[in-house]
């Protein structure tokens, strides 16, 4: 069965790039413009069960940035899904804050499809 994947990042063309990278890959993939958005789209997917493996999520966006979102989904029935921050963020302590939330996996921006594919497979298949 195909893995499921949010992207959760307000740059269209971030989620363009990443979202082409994880379909040639086989993944399905849905985009949020924000953790609001993402929250939306999560409560619509209950109703029609995606098969949902990873989120993956940049940090700063507007209405509600990354570290927000992820202790919301930690919250929730989600808890135990990987999330994969994806940001241009790259100081400790904000990786540690991230981490603290709940966060799976941290890889900065800019990114080489090949590091994208292997951290999301390494928590795909971890699960």
């Amino acid at each position: 069965m195909e893995k499921h994947i949010l992207i959760v990042d307000d740059s269209p063309t971030i989620r363009s790039m990443v979202s082409f990278c994880l379909r040639n890959a086989g993944y399905k993939v849905t985009e949020a413009e924000d953790g609001k958005d993402a929250l939306k789209k999560l409560e619509s997917m209950k109703e029609s069960p995606q098969n949902l493996a990873l989120i993956v999520t940049d940090i700063n966006m507007p209405e509600m940035d990354g570290i927000t979102f992820i202790e919301n989904i930690k919250k929730s029935d989600l808890r135990f899904l990987p999330i994969l921050v994806f940001t241009t963020e790259s100081e400790k302590y904000m990786i540690e804050k991230g981490r603290a939330a709940g966060a799976s996996g941290w890889l900065v921006k800019p990114f080489q499809p090949e590091q994208l594919l292997w951290a999301v497979k390494k928590l795909v298949w971890a699960q």
